[in-house]
C-alpha cells in the first residue's frame, strides 16, 4: 500500500481571519479526520510572504482515500458555515499525491518548518529527475544540520480547477526552523550544475516556505 499525501492551500479572501481559524480548526479539519486513512493532519502558515498564505497536509494511508465514499459524504453534507466560509475563500488548491520515497529521520512531528518544492518535468525527463535528487541533491540536503527529512510524492490529482498535470512532483522537506535555508550546506545544494540544469528545464515550479500553526484535531 502506498502512503499519500493530500495537499491544499487556502486563501481566506473575504472570510474575517479569526472565523476562518474557527471553522478549519474546529469543524472542517476534524470532519476530514473522521474518514478512514486521513490523518494525522497539520497547519502552516506561509513564511515566505507569498500566497495564498496557508496550508493543510493530512498524511493519507493511500491516495485513494479521497475518492471513498465516506470523504465524498463530507461535501455532500456540508454544513451552511461549510458552504459560507467556502464561497468567501480566495483560494481552494487541493491536491493529491502518492509517496515516491522517504528519506531522513524526523526528529519529533510535526516538523516547526517545511520546505515544499513542485515541479513538473517534460516527459521523458522524469528518471532524470529521480536520479538527480536521489545521487545528489538528497544526501547533500540531509548533510545540512536541522534538515531532518525529505519526502517525494508524484501527482495523482488536482482538483479545483488547478492546472498541474498528473505526474507533477512535489518534495516536502522537513527542517529544524528557518535558519536551516541560511546554512552554507544548504546554498550549495541548491548551486551545483545538475540542479541548474534540472531547473531550466522544468516546465513549473513552486517554492514554498511554512512554519508550524498547529495540529488538526491536536
Amino acid at each position: 500500500m502506498t502512503a499519500g499525501l493530500f495537499y491544499v492551500y487556502t486563501d481566506p479572501g473575504t472570510v474575517d481571519e479569526t472565523e476562518f481559524h474557527d471553522w478549519y480548526d474546529h469543524e472542517h479539519g476534524p470532519a476530514r479526520l473522521t474518514v478512514p486513512g486521513i490523518g494525522p493532519a497539520y497547519r502552516y502558515r506561509a513564511l515566505d510572504e507569498l500566497k495564498p498564505p496557508w496550508l493543510a497536509l493530512y498524511e493519507l494511508d493511500r491516495p485513494d482515500v479521497i475518492e471513498s465514499p465516506e470523504y465524498k459524504a463530507l461535501g455532500a453534507n456540508a454544513s451552511d458555515r461549510d458552504k459560507a466560509v467556502g464561497a468567501g475563500l480566495a483560494t481552494l488548491d487541493r491536491r493529491v499525491y502518492e509517496q515516491i520515497s522517504d528519506d531522513g529521520s524526523p526528529v519529533g512531528r510535526p516538523a516547526p518548518v517545511t520546505l515544499a518544492v513542485a515541479m513538473s518535468v517534460p516527459a521523458g525527463s522524469e528518471n532524470d529527475l529521480a536520479a538527480w535528487y536521489t545521487e545528489e541533491h538528497i544526501p547533500m540536503l540531509l548533510q545540512v544540520p536541522g534538515w531532518r527529512r525529505i519526502r517525494r510524492f508524484r501527482l495523482t490529482r488536482a482538483l479545483d480547477g488547478s492546472d498541474l498535470e498528473p505526474g507533477s512532483f512535489l518534495s516536502v522537506h522537513e527542517l529544524a526552523g528557518p535558519e536551516v535555508l541560511e546554512d552554507p550546506g544548504y546554498r550549495a545544494a541548491v548551486s551545483t550544475p545538475w540542479r541548474d540544469r534540472m531547473v531550466a528545464s522544468a516546465l513549473r515550479r513552486e517554492r514554498r516556505v511554512f512554519g508550524l500553526r498547529n495540529a488538526i484535531g491536536g
